[in-house]
């Protein structure tokens, strides 16, 4: 039987949204793929996250701003839009360790993916020139389910959660599974 204050209805078009058991924790998930990512929830607006492998493997993010729902109990949808045109979207079920991930990519990151692979906070003006030279199309949709390895949790507003590049991390580092 299900909780009604999750449900959605005329009545109650916005389901009780419950952040708490997701902000603060990072997790790494593999796509079916082989891309490795991280995200950390670093509040209810805003992750930080790296990329350790596929098409722009080694790009790195702090700060960016998104939108999180909670669409039912303990599934999450995060949302955002790069300064570099790319969309993303990626639905997180953690307590069955599966993620669903939709990237919408510009062209030109199809077709130059290692322009952007780069601290992006120290390259906004830079991602912001290649999206406005293109080309935007035809976009390339990238549409996966992965599989979370780790979840851990670190804390909300954690400046040190994601701090470096994928690189400078210790070697097996995102191996490591729980």
């Amino acid at each position: 039987m299900s909780d009604s204050k999750y449900e959605t209805s005329v009545a109650n078009p916005v389901p009780l949204q419950d952040l708490s058991g997701f902000v603060g924790h990072r997790f790494v998930y593999t796509y079916a793929n082989g891309w490795q990512y991280e995200m950390y929830v670093k509040n209810a607006t805003t992750i930080d996250y790296r990329i350790h492998s596929g098409h722009v493997g080694g790009r790195w993010v702090k700060h960016q701003k998104v939108d999180i729902v909670m669409l039912s109990k303990g599934v999450f949808k995060v949302s955002w839009n790069e300064p570099t045109g790319t969309s993303v979207v990626v639905n997180i079920i953690p307590g069955e360790r599966v993620v669903h991930g939709t990237i919408f990519f510009p062209q030109w990151i199809r077709q130059h993916g290692e322009r952007t692979v780069v601290f992006q906070n120290d390259h906004l003006e830079q991602m912001k020139a290649y999206r406005d030279e293109g080309p935007t199309y035809p976009i390339h949709v990238v549409s996966e389910f992965g599989r979370i390895t780790r979840i851990e949790k670190v804390g909300e507003d954690n400046e040190d959660a994601i701090s470096c590049a994928p690189s400078a991390l210790p070697k097996g580092w995102v191996e490591r599974t729980n």
